[in-house]
C-alpha cells in the first residue's frame, strides 16, 4: 500500500488567530478522516496507525478553490470547512480545505507546490 497522507490547506487572508486557525485545521482533519473512513476504508486503515498530516497555506478562496478542484480531477476525498462564524469571521466563509487522507503520491500532485503553514 503507498504512503497515505492528509493534507489540509488554509486560507492566509481571514487574520484568524492561531486558535482559531488551529479549531478549524482540527475540524477538517475529523470531517475529512470520516470521510475517507467510510469511502475508501482501506486508505483510511494504513494513514490510522501514524495519521500523517501537513499543514500548507493558501492565499485565499480563488487558491483553495484550485486545490479543490485539483482533488476532484484525480477523484480525491476532499472536505471543505465552512465557519459558523460565532467568533473572529463571518458565518459561512470557508477557512480550509482537507485533502485525503489518500495516497501521497496523487496528494503531491494537487498541494505539493503549496508552502507551509
Amino acid at each position: 500500500m503507498a504512503d497515505i497522507k492528509q493534507v489540509i490547506a488554509v486560507r492566509t487572508d481571514l487574520g484568524m488567530g492561531k486558535g482559531k486557525i488551529a479549531a478549524q485545521v482540527g475540524h477538517a482533519c475529523v470531517m475529512g478522516a470520516e470521510h475517507v473512513r467510510k469511502s475508501h476504508p482501506e486508505w483510511f486503515q494504513t494513514w490510522w496507525t501514524g495519521q500523517e498530516k501537513v499543514v500548507v497555506k493558501v492565499s485565499g478562496i480563488k487558491e483553495l478553490d484550485e486545490v479543490k478542484r485539483g482533488a476532484i480531477e484525480l477523484g480525491l476525498p476532499w472536505s471543505e470547512i465552512t465557519d459558523a462564524g460565532h467568533t473572529q469571521i463571518a458565518p459561512g466563509t470557508t477557512t480550509c480545505i482537507s485533502v485525503g487522507p489518500a495516497p501521497e503520491n496523487l496528494i503531491d500532485k494537487v498541494t505539493g507546490d503549496l508552502s507551509l503553514l
